[in-house]
């Protein structure tokens, strides 16, 4: 059994640095066919199949020499592993940077190009942390001739803010309101002029803040949830697929983020049971107060 769990641990490590290094690296990693008789299987399965050939201890416990089911290669494993290394716990205000430029071939490319933590969001810190960044790599400020941030005050203002401090250094440098955030303000303000909708994501809102700003609650909901995932998958209504029947919260809708109001419906769906019955005990024990009183 120990045997058996080392080999598993190393085919998952195996998996984990491959995603993690082509993530890193801004490259796809699947691709239109990967099936065992293809000569090309795109980045993901060649760079296995590199590890199998430099190294003979993982050579041994990846791609074929394992049960189809158990290699840690699907698609499905491959976007799990991507939304862990995505997650950020450290509870840190972060900067992300990403350059596009003109390449030696006259092509426009965007890449990441690092994560920057900041003690605070004033424009002054954020400018520092930026340039030291660039300097550190030996890209001139004064050759910038672009910048773009969302519509925060601190970083759009045109006085002393993050935009208008750079422009001080670098007059050519124009600054571009971000486009997907643009496009997120208008449809939200679309939405709202909508009565049935503005009534709807109001609602939501309303539940979802009543639920989560309680610990409370918020203890009741996961607890159900655990009954309800344990019931479904008794009687087959749900799937039991790695990954799968995680226990979790209401999401909020966000109006810088376009897809957190997706994302919030979608948590209210699959929670949907679960929170009537929280708000049901809501109700009771604030009846139960207004009578002890």
């Amino acid at each position: 059994m120990m045997e058996q769990n080392s080999k598993n641990r190393l085919r998952l490590a195996a998996t984990i640095e491959c995603v993690h290094w082509l993530s890193l690296q801004a490259c796809r990693l699947r691709g239109h066919d990967e099936s065992s008789y293809s000569q090309n299987r795109d980045n993901f399965i060649e760079i296995l199949k590199l590890l199998e050939k430099l190294n003979a201890s993982i050579g041994d416990v990846i791609l074929d020499k394992v049960p189809e089911n158990a290699r840690y290669t699907s698609p499905e494993v491959q976007k799990e592993i991507l939304h862990i290394i995505a997650k950020d716990v450290s509870n840190k205000d972060n900067v992300t940077i990403i350059l596009r430029f003109v390449d030696a071939h006259g092509f426009l490319r965007e890449r990441f190009f690092q994560i920057v933590h900041v003690h605070d969001t004033r424009a002054e810190t954020l400018k520092k942390e930026i340039c030291d960044v660039l300097t550190k790599y030996k890209l001139e400020i004064h050759n910038m001739r672009g910048h773009g941030y969302d519509g925060a005050s601190n970083m759009s203002g045109a006085f002393n803010e993050l935009q208008a401090l750079f422009l001080k250094d670098c007059p050519y440098a124009y600054y571009v309101h971000c486009f997907v955030h643009q496009l997120q303000l208008v449809l939200v303000a679309a939405a709202e002029n909508d009565i049935s909708i503005w009534l709807f994501f109001s609602n939501l809102t309303t539940i979802v803040n009543l639920v989560t700003s309680s610990s409370k609650h918020n203890a009741e909901l996961q607890s159900y949830q655990v009954n309800e995932i344990a019931r479904s998958i008794v009687v087959g209504e749900r799937e039991t697929e790695r990954g799968a029947n995680q226990i979790g919260t209401l999401h909020r809708a966000s109006t810088t983020h376009w897809s957190s109001h997706f994302d919030s419906i979608c948590s209210l769906i699959d929670m949907y049971d679960t929170t009537i019955i929280v708000l049901e005990n809501i109700i009771i024990d604030g009846n139960s107060t207004s009578i002890r009183v």
